[in-house]
């Protein structure tokens, strides 16, 4: 890891030239909620000044651009012969600029299950190795909770990380592309000041949480609390819809279906993003369904969050980002949900 600082203006000349060399994608205004606020989204840009730099927080996050919603894995073409497969999972080289500190630790997570786990995902890895991530610090919102986690500070995952320190950003260079790409620009080393107003913006950073959990031992409590009526509760109001999946920056679960086109000719094998809450998850062959509640269904989203992924992997699976807060049109707010188990919100 390499330290540097770079001026505003030079990260403009920076990006700009990236930008006309690279397809880079980055936060943008794409709309606004109820209460007028904007919704910002990751979207190709063309020039810097479409770029909200000081965004808050997509409203999904970035791994739709290494987990598509939909996908096809192959497709088939079938002749008098016999039929011919086609694999196709070559991603050109791009850019994500703005990229939050638990974005990119959601990142490291889904690495340790689709590059470093038994089974290497390919179209993963290939859209990982191509994307060159830009990071940037934040002031956190109100409801974000990812100091609970650990997950709002980061130290690999991403080739360059930024934090505002005034007329400057303190830089984190974290791989040799990262440091070939900044040789024609002018960056300086760090001075003494540049230390001393790195700390103090990351420890005015961190002041600024208002959201806590306390996630210690939570994988022993998940087993403690399997039968609790915390499940019942908070299953109550879950409708079932999946929107938090697929807003999440870890959920990864995905089903497989195979069309084939009515003239019998081509075929295709499509992946696509699922939900464990989604009501037909568990259902087998048969019609059997091994979790027909909603309220075993949301358990073991939770379960699998801060028990399962802890037993592999040392580590919650949830990032603290609150987005299935955001998008949950029943409003189950996971830090409720956790301070319930804790018997936290008994008076």
């Amino acid at each position: 890891m390499l330290f540097k600082t770079i001026t505003k203006e030079n990260l403009r000349t920076f990006i700009t030239n990236i930008i006309k060399e690279n397809q880079t994608f980055a936060p943008v205004v794409v709309s606004t909620d109820a209460d007028n606020n904007p919704i910002y989204q990751f979207k190709k840009v063309d020039s810097f000044e479409e770029i909200k730099i000081n965004y808050t927080k997509s409203y999904s996050s970035i791994k739709n651009f290494f987990l598509p919603y939909k996908e096809d894995l192959s497709t088939f073409h079938f002749n008098e012969n016999g039929w011919e497969q086609k694999i196709n999972y070559r991603v050109n080289p791009r850019v994500l600029f703005g990229v939050r500190a638990c974005d990119i630790n959601a990142l490291i997570k889904l690495d340790q299950v689709l590059m470093k786990g038994s089974f290497p995902h390919p179209y993963y890895i290939a859209r990982r190795k191509n994307t060159f991530i830009i990071g940037l610090d934040h002031e956190p919102m109100a409801d974000c909770f990812c100091q609970s986690l650990d997950t709002n500070e980061v130290v690999h995952g991403f080739d360059i990380f930024l934090t505002d320190i005034g007329p400057k950003y303190f830089m984190l260079i974290n791989s040799s592309k990262a440091f070939n790409l900044l040789k024609n620009i002018t960056i300086e080393e760090v001075k003494e000041e540049d230390r001393e107003n790195y700390i103090k913006e990351k420890n005015r950073l961190a002041s600024l949480f208002k959201s806590h959990v306390d996630v210690t031992g939570m994988a022993n409590l998940m087993d403690i609390e399997f039968e609790s009526s915390v499940w019942q509760k908070w299953g109550d109001k879950c409708l079932s819809c999946g929107s938090c999946a697929m807003v999440c920056p870890t959920c990864y679960c995905y089903t497989v279906c195979e069309k084939i086109n009515l003239s019998l000719k081509t075929a295709s094998k499509e992946k696509m993003l699922y939900s464990c809450n989604l009501i037909d998850f568990a259902e087998v062959a048969g019609g059997h369904n091994f979790r027909p509640k909603s309220s075993d269904r949301l358990k073991y989203r939770y379960y699998h969050q801060h028990r399962g992924f802890v037993e592999s992997f040392d580590e919650s699976k949830c990032v603290g980002c609150n987005r299935c807060q955001k998008a949950c049109p029943a409003d189950i707010n996971p830090v409720e949900v956790l301070r319930d188990l804790r018997k936290e919100n008994i008076k």
